[in-house]
C-alpha cells in the first residue's frame, strides 16, 4: 500500500513563486539528490523559515564535528524512532543506510537501535540522544562524564546536544503538518553489503612419503 502523496496537510506554494536563490537550491537537489526533500517544499511555506532550516541542517549534519556523518544520521532516526516520526525515519533512515553501506543498521535504527551490536562510542551517544528526547529532565553531569569517558570533547557534546535538539523540533514539525517523505527514500540504498573477502586457504603440507623397511632411516627388523 503506497503512502498518502501529499507533502503534508497544509498549502505548499508552487516553486516558480520562490525567490531565484531558493529556485537555484532546489535546482542543486535535484542535481545531487535527484529530487527535492519535501521537507524543504513544506518549508517554503514561509521561505525565511526555509532559508534558517537550510543553513542550520547544513551546519549540524555536514559541517565540521567530532561527530561523523554516519553518527549524527544515526542519532537523528533514533529521536526520530522515540517520537514515532514516520518522515524522519524514512529520510534518514535512509541516510543511515547510504554513509554505512548496511541496509541492515538502518533498519536497526529505525527499529530499536538496541539490538545493533554498536561500538561502545555509538551506543553512548545513541542512549543519550534517547533519554535527552524521552526525558530531558533527567539528563545531567553524569551523562556528560559518560560521554567524555568515550572520548567527546565539550564541542562534540554541544553538537550532539543541537543534533537531538534539531530533530526533536524536527519531527514535531512533521508530526503537526502530516509531512510524507518523498517515495523514493523508500528504495534508495537496500543492497545487501558486499561480503567480506574470503581469506586464501593455506596450503597443507604434502604428507611424508612412506619408506620401504631397509631404506636409509627405516628401523631395521630384528
Amino acid at each position: 500500500m503506497p503512502q498518502p502523496k501529499h507533502v503534508m496537510r497544509l498549502k505548499v506554494p508552487s516553486e516558480d513563486t520562490l525567490a531565484a536563490d531558493l529556485q537555484k537550491y532546489f535546482d542543486i537537489c535535484r542535481e545531487k539528490l535527484g529530487m527535492v526533500p519535501n521537507v524543504l517544499q513544506a518549508y517554503s511555506l514561509r521561505p525565511e523559515k526555509l532559508r534558517a532550516f537550510i543553513t542550520l541542517y547544513n551546519d549540524l549534519m555536514l559541517g565540521e564535528s567530532g561527530l561523523s556523518k554516519l553518527e549524527r544520521e544515526m542519532v537523528a532516526v533514533v529521536v526520530s524512532s522515540a517520537n514515532r516520526c514516520y518522515y524522519c525515519l524514512v529520510a534518514h533512515g535512509q541516510a543511515v543506510r547510504k554513509l554505512s553501506g548496511d541496509p541492515q543498521l538502518g533498519e536497526l535504527m529505525v527499529m530499536n537501535y538496541r539490538v545493533a551490536e554498536l561500538p561502545a562510542r555509538q551506543r553512548a551517544l545513541l542512549d543519550f540522544a534517547w533519554e535527552l528526547t524521552l526525558t530531558p529532565w533527567l539528563v545531567g553531569e553524569s551523562h556528560r562524564a559518560a560521554l567524555r569517558q568515550h572520548g567527546l570533547s565539550d564541542e562534540d557534546l554541544f553538537d550532539l546536544a543541537n543534533v537531538v535538539g534539531f530533530f526533536n523540533m524536527s519531527n514535531r514539525v512533521a508530526g503537526a503538518t502530516d509531512m510524507m517523505p518523498n517515495p523514493e527514500y523508500h528504495l534508495m540504498d537496500r543492497g545487501a553489503p558486499a561480503p567480506a573477502p574470503a581469506k586464501p586457504a593455506r596450503p597443507k603440507a604434502a604428507a611424508p612419503s612412506p619408506r620401504r623397511p631397509g631404506t636409509r632411516g627405516s628401523r631395521r627388523a630384528r
